[in-house]
């Protein structure tokens, strides 16, 4: 049994971590669950969405493969914040160490990203650079048994990767075709270097970039 821990901390961003469940949780084989400092409910970065950690960080001795997703408390963490504590730790057993957007920041401050190329939400590369990684926007890096993603949605484009290397092509495949992830976004807005500085002065105001 590949066993497979799904990091929450409080202002967690739910896409980045629900992503990664959804291409993960029915694959044969795999125990895929929700850990965080306590367990029990863990509300999102917009106070609107709560999700419950079965088990607590204190209580996994090893994991296969952890995955920890960025949200909105990453600009106050230090290097003794539990989900980094956690991280730094839990390393050592895996598989494989993975991140979604600024969860690569936890990585960072773990201090298992250092001269690494690794990416992150963009407007956050000089913070992970600061700390020791080389950004990239590269959509998903690996780097031996580290994946990192980039902001948000990408976060389902690694949980496929992360199911091909674990039980090949075909499955990832299949899961693909099963949550119908065939994208085709109606605007092509992705990425800074794609809008209008209009559109990003929008984005910065919004969400106090």
């Amino acid at each position: 049994m590949t066993t497979i821990g799904l990091v929450l901390y409080p202002r967690f961003t739910a896409l980045d971590i629900v992503g990664p469940f959804q291409t993960l949780v029915d694959v044969p084989g795999f125990d895929v669950f929700f850990i965080a400092d306590e367990v029990g409910p863990v509300e999102d970065h917009t106070g609107r969405l709560t999700m419950s950690a079965t088990k607590k960080f204190d209580e996994i001795d090893e994991l296969d493969v952890v995955v920890v997703p960025g949200g909105m408390a990453d600009s106050s963490i230090g290097d003794d914040d539990p989900v980094v504590q956690f991280v730094r730790r839990i390393h050592a057993t895996t598989i494989w160490t993975t991140s979604v957007c600024t969860g690569s920041i936890f990585l960072a401050h773990a201090g298992i990203l250092d001269g690494l190329e690794a990416t992150t939400h963009w407007a956050s590369y000089d913070r992970l650079r600061e700390l020791g990684a080389i950004p990239t926007e590269k959509r998903v890096v690996q780097t031996g048994k580290i994946m990192t993603a980039a902001g948000v949605s990408a976060g389902i484009d690694m949980g496929l990767v992360l199911v091909a290397e674990l039980v090949g092509e075909e499955t990832a495949k299949a899961i693909q075709l099963a949550i119908e992830y065939d994208p085709q976004p109606p605007f092509d807005a992705g990425s800074p270097s794609k809008v209008s500085p209009e559109i990003l002065e929008t984005l910065v105001k919004i969400f106090n970039l």
